[in-house]
């Protein structure tokens, strides 16, 4: 019988060593390609709002399509962009309203804008023009010179002028008694304490700011020339009244009549004589026709006697314009101008003289008198 024969093969043992696993496809190959598609796209899309904010911001510079005129713009609450940018167009105060609007609405934002009225202009670039809106700090500046002698109503013209405030605001601003207590003034209005200077002042500015502005630089001037001439200053208060305030009709008077310094203490003297002398006829008449002119800029009503221009004989006869140095003994109720710190020197160190008349001679200068019969000879050789 054959026997079987033994495999010479040994059986294989398990292999210890570890056996790499198959690879499968990544699943998540497609989602890799979708993501880095979605980065380009974010990618891109970043750029072009990027370059597109660099665009507006460059545009913003841009001059407005006007010459400069000063406009009056009124930001209303609660107002939509596209309302207000549709106003500004109709009011011509830009030329691209799309653009205005994308700018205002990438780079500004219709949020900060101040309700109320604006002083502006035609040619402003949108970025001031925006800026003015929110009287943002970084807006635009006016130098503004007051002169001495003006009065609340030259002031308002010229600061809407320059684009500083409205000027019928700036009016009510001076008149206001509130606004008067709030700066501390001894006084219903502000008129005489505007002092002449010349201011940098935030284009579009609120009128009581402006007010605010003014005042305390007059408060800083005027406080030296009382305290050096402090007797004056008691002699003046003891004549005309009680308060500071009393003491300053007559230095804005005084820069109503005289054109040139040297001869401010000289009129001061003469009106001083006016109220003190008792030969002058009328009693403590300043007879001044400044003064009957403010009054006729701030009764109201106006009188029926005021017209335009010089004074009329009318208007000096007049005794309802309470201004009116010609019916009205003393000064008049209050301050008729600004008046500098020569002016106030003038009145509180006057000339000494024994003149009660003057009349212009040409050239800013008068011609003074001692008697109504020498003052009618100078006025007969006055040009």
């Amino acid at each position: 019988m054959a026997k079987a024969k033994r495999s010479s093969r040994r059986p294989s043992r398990p292999s210890l060593e570890p056996r790499a696993a198959p690879r499968k496809p990544p699943r998540n190959a497609p989602r890799s390609a979708l993501h880095v598609r979605l980065v380009a796209v974010a990618l891109g899309l970043s750029g072009a709002l990027v370059a597109l904010a660099l665009a507006l911001f460059g545009w913003s510079f841009w001059r407005g399509p006007g010459s400069g005129k000063v406009l009056h713009f009124e930001v209303q609450p609660n107002e939509s962009e596209s309302s207000l940018v549709g106003r500004l167009a109709d009011s011509q105060l830009t030329a691209s309203p799309r653009l205005l609007r994308a700018y205002l609405q990438l780079l500004h934002g219709s949020g900060s804008l101040v309700v109320g009225k604006h002083v502006v202009r035609d040619d402003l670039s949108a970025r001031e023009l925006l800026r003015r809106l929110a009287r943002a700090p970084g807006r635009s500046t006016a130098r503004v010179t007051v002169p001495e002698g003006f009065n609340h109503v030259q002031i308002s013209d010229r600061l809407e002028q320059l684009g500083v405030c409205d000027a019928e605001d700036f009016r009510r601003a001076v008149r206001d008694p509130a606004h008067a207590r709030e700066l501390g003034l001894p006084a219903d209005s502000a008129e005489g304490y505007l002092f002449p200077a010349t201011y940098e002042l935030l284009a579009d500015s609120t009128p009581r700011a402006v007010v605010g502005v003014l005042v305390q630089e007059a408060r800083r001037h005027l406080a030296t020339p009382q305290e050096q001439l402090a007797p004056g200053f008691a002699a003046r208060q003891s004549e005309h009244g009680p308060t500071a305030h009393d003491v300053l009709p007559l230095p804005s008077i005084i820069e109503k009549e005289a054109a040139k310094a040297d001869e401010k203490p000289i009129i001061a003297s003469v009106f001083l004589n006016r109220l003190s002398d008792p030969t002058f006829r009328p009693l403590r008449m300043l007879q001044s026709d400044p003064t009957a002119i403010y009054g006729c800029l701030v009764t109201e009503p106006p009188p029926t006697s005021c017209s335009p221009g010089r004074p009329t004989p009318a208007m000096l006869r007049d005794a309802s314009n309470p201004y009116n140095t010609y019916r009205h003994p003393g000064l008049p109720p209050g301050p008729i101008s600004s008046p500098g710190e020569q002016a106030l020197r003038a009145v509180l160190a006057p000339a000494h003289t024994d003149y009660l008349y003057f009349v212009a001679q040409g050239g800013g200068r008068h011609r003074f008198s001692r008697t109504f019969s020498e003052h009618r000879g100078a006025i007969e050789q006055s040009p």
